[in-house]
């Protein structure tokens, strides 16, 4: 059964932002369909989590417009968009079990029922660790219980800063599936923060690729690969692939290149 069944769509339009004398978002605008997974990628500095601060509603802008289903909710208070986040440290309490940190956020939102939060609890195999405390959780099980902590919220959007940076290996590519799982399943909007390339072009419908502030280019994994905008874009993810095979052809020969 799907928790989100409106339809979805948000819209930047020229944004930009300023701390002191530094621009850091200049000119960005790009739409985002229904259930689509973006992520916003660029080096360290490049504007990206500042970028997603604005959409979440945590940051101020300086200038432009964010529409959300065509209403304007550029002055909106970051509790009343709707929008939710997973932080990259996750932000679990550490004096509850699994199952608390879960519900923690339904004390003062009416609505959801225990059959809603078991459903996000069997949809991401939470059960047999519900009652351990957090530090009990392998990685991979804290990941999940934050996602299911923002998921019982209903969110109209889901942000992710940096979900896979402190995985490692087969535990990366199972949450990246789960991510992708909770995008489709629940025709969910999520907008990712990496500085990782290959996670950016394995995991998403889009990326936005960012530089210096400005917009290096906005488009599918095969556009970019294919067709790389400029030379920014070129080097900083088709070298970075190219050097990831020719260190898996080293390892392994060329049947793994």
């Amino acid at each position: 059964m799907c928790l989100w069944e409106v339809s979805r769509l948000l819209k930047l339009q020229h944004i930009r932002k300023q701390f002191d004398e530094k621009v850091v978002l200049e000119d960005i605008s790009l739409e985002i369909g229904t259930g689509e997974i973006v992520s916003l990628l660029g080096p360290s500095g490049s504007g990206k989590t500042t970028l997603l601060g604005i959409i979440l509603g945590l940051t101020d802008m300086d200038q432009g417009k964010i529409l959300f289903n065509g209403n304007d909710i550029s002055r909106v208070p970051m509790n009343k968009r709707g929008f939710n986040i997973v932080f990259q440290d996750y932000a679990l309490f550490p004096n509850l079990n699994a199952y608390d940190n879960i519900v923690y956020g339904l004390r003062n939102k009416k609505g959801i029922s225990k059959e809603e939060v078991q459903e996000t609890i069997d949809f991401l195999e939470l059960g047999p660790h519900l009652k351990k405390r957090i530090s009990e959780l392998s990685g991979g099980q804290k990941q999940r219980v934050a996602l299911a902590r923002t998921l019982v919220t209903k969110p109209k959007i889901l942000l992710l800063d940096e979900p896979l940076s402190a995985l490692d290996g087969v535990i990366k590519e199972s949450i990246k599936q789960r991510i992708q799982s909770i995008a489709r399943e629940f025709k969910l909007t999520t907008i990712i923060v990496t500085h990782d390339p290959e996670e950016a072009l394995t995991l998403s419908d889009k990326i936005l690729i960012i530089n210096q502030g400005q917009i290096a280019q906005y488009g599918t994994p095969q556009d970019i690969i294919q067709q790389p905008a400029d030379a920014f874009v070129e080097q900083f993810i088709i070298r970075q692939l190219q050097i990831k095979r020719q260190n898996i052809y080293q390892l392994f020969g060329a049947a793994h290149a």
